[in-house]
């Protein structure tokens, strides 16, 4: 089968082909039909992090595909199936992946980052229980909810303090009344908005340095937005538009200037959760974390439980479809969308097709 990898930190994708893995025990092939490209593919690329990678690696995380081969031991996959794959995996073997977080585990084994992940033909799955069956979606769209979907989802709960759908089953009106802003409108934050809006959000802020994914991010369902790139006061714009501070801010760039900013517009008992991988640092006046009652707070991916929970609400017709851009699944194709994102000039998300 054909491949798309990185040889060395640095370097372009190359094409190369490698035999296609049989399936055994409760391993699963897939055919790939979808691949998503995520800004963090631009890090492994770059070599950002290497330092735990193994190369050639071939990334690509955001899979969707059809199964064509399954090992003996496997019951819950047959050919012809159409599977979203959960990437985020684990040793297999810890407390925590034992309890289904294999996202939380220490030893990560990520699929298209510690192994081949979907710049390929076909992606080896380890076990039947990573796929989600995503008949009926569109099946591009579907693939970004194994990363761009889940991570919006894990990190929107977080800012709202617990369960994203708990308020839906509430009398009281007052949560989904709370400021919560969404700093960074790219593939991901776009995703936290729609998530946000599917579950009845209405007061949504977006930050971004550019307008047209501003206007994106309004189409999604942002109530207000605010331009941080013009040199004017994204922080007293902020306070305004929040009518004096946000319940939560989702930071989806991370830079230092976005996490201060982020903190600087929460009111009390605030959250601030940081999604971003961009990097800086943050340095913040210790008094007012007790005084505000504020709740710093990092979200990394998210477990297989949640992107089932993200899946049925994007079955749900609640989750408003982000933009998608397709591009050809080769070794030009993977270069050009790692070129846009490191660019920024990528509206949404781009999906790659064979």
């Amino acid at each position: 089968m054909r491949i798309y990898a990185f040889e060395e930190a640095g370097g372009a994708a190359c094409e190369s082909t490698v035999e296609t893995p049989e399936p055994t025990g409760h391993e699963v092939l897939l055919r790939l039909t979808h691949s998503g490209v995520c800004h963090s593919d631009v890090h492994i690329r770059d070599g950002i992090g290497s330092g735990a990678l193994r190369y050639p690696v071939v990334a690509g995380h955001e899979m969707a595909g059809e199964v064509v081969a399954v090992g003996p031991e496997v019951t819950g996959a047959r050919e012809g199936d159409v599977r979203l794959v959960y990437p985020w995996l684990g040793c297999g073997a810890c407390a925590s992946c034992r309890a289904g977080e294999d996202d939380r585990c220490a030893e990560h084994r990520f699929l298209g980052v510690h192994r081949f992940g979907g710049y390929a033909e076909a992606v080896l799955v380890p076990h039947e229980r990573y796929l989600l069956d995503i008949e009926g979606l569109d099946r591009g769209w579907a693939a970004t909810l194994a990363c761009s979907g889940l991570t919006a989802y894990s990190a929107v709960a977080k800012a709202l303090g617990g369960h994203p759908d708990d308020s839906r089953d509430s009398d009281d009106s007052r949560d989904s009344d709370e400021e919560i802003v969404v700093i960074g409108a790219g593939g991901v934050g776009l995703m936290g908005i729609a998530v946000l809006t599917a579950l009845g959000r209405r007061r949504i802020t977006a930050v971004d340095v550019n307008d047209e994914r501003l206007g994106l991010a309004r189409g999604l369902g942002a109530a207000r937005t605010v331009g941080s790139g013009s040199g004017g006061d994204a922080r007293a714009a902020l306070l305004d538009a929040t009518g004096g501070g946000a319940a939560g801010v989702v930071d989806f760039v991370n830079s230092g200037e976005t996490a201060r900013l982020g903190f600087d517009v929460l009111r009390r008992d605030g959250r601030l959760i940081q999604v971003g991988l961009f990097g800086g640092e943050l340095t913040l006046p210790t008094a007012l974390m007790p005084s505000k009652r504020l709740t710093l707070r990092g979200s990394f991916v998210g477990s297989l439980a949640e992107l089932g929970e993200v899946v049925a609400l994007a079955r749900s017709g609640r989750l408003p479809q982000t933009p998608i851009v397709t591009r050809p699944l080769t070794a030009d194709g993977v270069n050009a969308a790692l070129e846009g994102l490191a660019r920024g000039t990528v509206p949404g998300r781009v999906v790659l097709t064979p």
